[in-house]
């Protein structure tokens, strides 16, 4: 049986993922060439794996596929958004409302405990139905984070056709991954080559 196919087996990490979560989380749903496409949150399982490997829930959080449903819905909202921003456009009302729903998801402020053994503390709830809210109310903060942040500007997609990820620009680079950059400049020399000559 072969190996799934996961996101960092066909590409690398978008430039600028290591900082915003925002970003490796829309570029979790990936066009490849050839039809192909990967989806990272296509089942609860790859879900649960995806959130536990960005830190937003236990190995054994037993995702749901109810769970999934939201988590792809608010991507897609995300990724309206960063293409609004890309595109100088104004943003679709619908993608900000579920943004700010998601914003306002988990609670803030960190509840007075009180421990037997070392008396009062805080601690910020977080019970097994909760860890979707608060996955939701992460990813949502880092996206409001990046649209308001100094690195705003830099936000673009991938310049590879038919590569559907975003990144931030660093100099000229506008692609994601060699293998896109790779990609581009391979059907660029063709194009080349095979444009008829002016007389």
């Amino acid at each position: 049986m072969s190996e799934p196919m996961t996101a960092e087996s066909v590409l690398p990490p978008a430039p600028g993922a290591e900082e915003y979560l925002a970003l490796d989380f829309v570029n979790s749903a990936i066009a490849l060439p050839g039809g192909q496409f990967i989806d990272l949150l296509g089942t609860p399982e790859v879900t649960n794996q995806w959130l536990t490997e960005h830190g937003l829930a236990p190995a054994d959080a037993g995702v749901q596929e109810m769970c999934t449903t939201q988590l792809r819905s608010l991507r897609e909202h995300i990724r309206a958004l960063f293409a609004a921003r890309v595109a100088g456009l104004p943003a679709l009302p619908a993608a900000l409302s579920a943004v700010n729903d998601a914003l306002s998801r988990a609670p803030t402020a960190a509840l007075l405990h009180w421990d037997e053994k070392n008396g009062p503390y805080r601690a910020t709830p977080c019970p097994t139905n909760e860890i979707l809210d608060r996955a939701l109310a992460t990813l949502a903060a880092n996206t409001a984070d990046l649209l308001t942040g100094p690195d705003a500007d830099r936000l673009t997609t991938c310049g590879s056709t038919p590569c559907n990820r975003y990144l931030l620009r660093h100099g000229r680079r506008h692609w994601c991954s060699t293998r896109c950059g790779d990609r581009a400049r391979a059907a660029r020399a063709y194009a080349r080559r095979t444009q008829p000559k002016a007389d």
